[in-house]
């Protein structure tokens, strides 16, 4: 198949079907057509995935197919069920959209992080530019350490997601003027081979990593799959494709908020295991084992569940306009 040419071919057909998926009430011959027209985008979006896969003409049919299927399937389903459908297909499906984006974001941020790490710690003298020599003993020897059990648990984890929370939020917000985003991954990377540096000039690189490991593990790679969510949205503006730039952004943008949803689950999880796993002294093969189950939990719901529910059909779109609406036809 060209999809290139059987896009434009059925392009009006589309538009209407969603011009159609919109409305709210319908006259007997609209009816009819919005189901003609459904019957026929089905018809069409199987051709299309059959010969080119999950490609961005296939989201956006299959999105006009699913308004039109609730305009004539009825009223939408219970709070509790539209809660769990967010939560077990909403959210997966929107984080499987930016899979690979997040380990671009991951691989970049660990390039940098092991790059300022060994610049720090193999140019001569320029240990001694990051502060006075002792403080940095004390940080490396006690502070360190300290800050995970500086403050009771629950007031700590709460403490960390909030602070982790902000992080991610910049990514989200600001990701659509293009810059920001690189300049916190960026900022953050730094930040992590400095620390990283400083614990290694006085022997204690391993302390670092048995500390960093339990939580920032999944803390991490939340503030990844955040910069790559930005990162869609900056580039919906910049390249819509065949989407004009408003239908662009608006698409991407409900699919980011069923992203936050991941996020604010993802890292109020890593605060909790910062909060009340990283400060225990138990063998670092449980904590660091609490951390890496509690990633691996993560990657399975994005990777797993959301390209289960991609390949059926879900979008992670969150247009309320496209729940509960049941065909009206009018007098």
């Amino acid at each position: 198949m060209d999809l290139d040419a059987y896009s434009p071919a059925h392009a009006a057909e589309w538009e209407r079907l969603q011009a159609l998926a919109r409305q709210r009430r319908f006259d007997g011959r609209e009816a009819d057509e919005l189901i003609e027209h459904y019957q026929a985008g089905a018809t069409q979006l199987s051709a299309i995935t059959t010969a080119a896969g999950a490609v961005p003409a296939s989201e956006r049919l299959s999105l006009h197919l699913s308004r039109a299927r609730l305009r004539f399937t009825g009223a939408g389903a219970e709070p509790l069920a539209q809660l769990s459908r967010y939560a077990t297909r909403e959210v997966p499906a929107a984080l499987h959209r930016i899979r690979y984006l997040t380990l671009a974001v991951a691989a970049v941020f660990a390039i940098i992080a092991t790059a300022t790490a060994v610049w720090i710690g193999t140019t001569p003298g320029l240990i001694a530019s990051l502060g006075d020599y002792e403080m940095l003993r004390q940080y490396a020897e006690q502070e360190f350490v300290n800050y995970y059990s500086e403050s009771p648990e629950a007031a700590f984890a709460g403490q960390v997601w909030v602070n982790n929370a902000f992080i991610a939020a910049q990514c989200v917000a600001f990701g659509i003027v293009g810059f920001w985003v690189p300049v916190v991954v960026v900022q953050n990377a730094q930040a992590v081979g400095q620390s990283a540096a400083i614990m290694a000039e006085f022997g204690r690189l391993d302390v670092f990593f048995l500390n960093i490991l339990p939580h920032g593990q999944l803390e991490l790679y939340s503030i990844f799959v955040a910069a790559a969510a930005g990162l869609m949205i900056f580039w919906a503006w910049v390249a819509p494709g065949a989407r004009t730039r408003l239908q662009a952004l608006a698409e991407d943008g409900r699919a980011l908020f069923a992203v936050i949803g991941g996020l604010v689950v993802g890292l109020g999880v890593s605060g909790l295991v910062e909060g009340f796993v990283t400060r225990q002294d138990w063998p670092d093969v449980i904590r660091i084992g609490i951390g890496t189950l509690a990633l691996a939990w993560f990657v399975w719901v994005q990777w797993i569940v959301g390209g289960r529910a991609r390949r059926e059909g879900e979008n992670g779109d969150m247009d309320p306009l496209s729940r509960g609406a049941r065909v009206v036809v009018g007098d």
